[in-house]
């Protein structure tokens, strides 16, 4: 009698969501150390992309051919990325018991959807006998890693970066060493490659054209890209016609890259460039602990007194709002900036400011209309971050800019883009009108302006006067 062949080892599956890279990778290595037979998966999670208002989107395509590279990758080490398409908290339990492994393993998300997913994802684990570890990756500190001296999450930027600062060490920035035990990654026969946009109901957009480095490799290209500018970037990063920024957020918001791998950089490097940059990153672990703490802040202000604003509404606030979408509001920074994104998915982070100060403060609109129109178009959303930027702009958010601080954006458009190189790249409408007028192309008179540039509209309002109004709109009852 022939004897029974031991069955193998029960397994890990690890689930990618926000992290598609295959080294320095939390959720990765420590299945790989527990397990002998680690399998990997991601879900194209129909809870999400039903929701979009496009079936062409940047940044499907974007997790679609940085998937590919990352199964690529996996296959070179003897894996493969099992890729499925449906209600991700149907689908990991029912993947995890089809491969009949011991423990489901991924990395944390902050944002109040993707909690109660995993909560449910969870609970249907724990039912049918399957483990679910979570893990720290996509920041350096998270949840209450960071608090005051009364052990309360912070409010405040400047304060929670220096605890952050200190609490800081090579601990926290080193990788993972996920190379270690490679050899326990497997393939599985239900790994079929990566699905066609069209198999996903998507249409192929302007991504390549727009030549954006993909996947790992294209995020490591970038930064060290980035590394030889790096000594520049604390005065470089506010001027959009210029090479200043690094151009990884994208690359970040969707792990192709690690956060510990720049930050680790930022600090070996030590210069005023590099700690303006590791400043950057601080602001990002802050807004993902202010969205934590705070949830409310999706949908109202940080600062529960500021929900009592009166924004304009109406058949006419609307019309201004639908200006500012389609980059028709006579203030050439805020077109060309608002033309970035629309063309691109991308927009330099000093236009965030000066494009959210207009619409709140010039137009008198509620943050959150603009702030939805950045989460449909911005390749690097990310909740949390774009968030807490249009409460900063608004004055609502934590740590916010003070009311009174309202952007000129004829002033920020001269100072941050003096020769008009960024606005003539996305308003070629202005070509002919002198560097003199550019930013303020009204000023040339009605007459020269309809034969210079006769397609570019006037103001859509009266900034000094649209100033007033804004004071008015925050001022506080005595």
């Amino acid at each position: 009698m022939t004897p029974t062949p031991p069955a193998p080892p029960a397994g890990a599956l690890v689930w990618f969501r926000r992290d598609l890279r295959d080294h320095d990778h939390a959720a990765l290595y420590h299945a790989l150390r527990s397990h002998q037979r680690v399998f990997c998966a991601f879900v194209f999670d129909t809870a999400i992309l039903d929701a979009l208002p496009s079936r062409s989107d940047r940044r499907v395509e974007f997790i679609r051919e940085s998937l590919v590279a990352l199964d690529e990758a996996l296959r070179g080490q003897g894996g493969a990325l099992i890729v499925r398409h449906g209600v991700a908290a149907d689908e990991i339990p029912a993947l995890a018991q089809t491969l009949g492994v011991a423990t489901v393993f991924t990395n944390h998300d902050y944002e109040p959807d993707a909690i109660a997913r995993d909560t449910a994802v969870a609970q249907r684990l724990q039912g049918m006998g399957i483990g679910f570890e979570t893990f720290k990756d996509q920041v350096i500190f998270e949840r209450d890693e960071v608090l005051t001296q009364a052990g309360k999450p912070f409010g405040v930027f400047t304060p929670y970066k220096n605890a952050w600062l200190r609490k800081l060490n090579d601990f926290y920035v080193r990788s993972y060493p996920v190379e270690r035990y490679r050899q326990h990654l497997v393939a599985s026969p239900l790994a079929q490659g990566v699905p066609t946009l069209e198999a996903l109901g998507f249409a192929p957009t302007n991504l390549a054209s727009l030549r954006m480095p993909l996947g790992m490799a294209g995020a490591q290209s970038l930064f060290d890209d980035f590394l030889e500018r790096i000594e520049d970037y604390k005065v470089a990063r506010d001027f959009p016609a210029i090479k200043g920024v690094s151009y990884l957020s994208t690359h970040l918001r969707f792990g192709t890259i690690s956060i510990r791998q720049l930050a680790r950089a930022a600090l070996q490097r030590g210069n005023a460039g590099a700690e303006t940059w590791l400043s950057e990153l601080v602001w990002r672990d802050f807004y993902q602990q202010i969205l934590f703490h705070h949830p409310h802040v999706i949908s109202h202000a940080w600062k529960a007194e500021y929900d009592d604003i009166v924004w304009e509404t109406g058949p006419a606030a609307d019309a201004l709002l639908l200006a500012w979408c389609e980059a028709r509001t006579g203030y050439p920074i805020v077109d060309a900036a608002m033309r970035q994104l629309n063309q691109t998915g991308y927009m330099h982070n000093r236009l965030r400011m000066v494009t959210a100060s207009f619409l709140t403060k010039d137009l008198g609109i509620h943050w959150l209309r603009g702030e939805r129109y950045f989460a449909q178009h911005l390749n690097d959303y990310d909740l949390a971050a774009n968030n807490g930027g249009w409460q900063w702009a608004a004055s609502t958010g934590c740590d916010a800019q003070p009311y009174f601080r309202i952007f000129n954006p004829v002033s920020q458009s001269e100072r941050f883009d003096p020769q008009g190189k960024f606005i003539r790249r996305y308003l070629p409408e202005l070509a002919q009108v002198p560097d003199k007028y550019l930013h303020a192309p009204w000023t040339l008179g009605a007459l020269e302006l309809s034969r210079l540039a006769p397609d570019y509209p006037p103001p859509i309002v009266d900034h000094a006067e649209a100033r007033e109004m804004t004071l008015a709109r925050f001022k506080r009852p005595s």
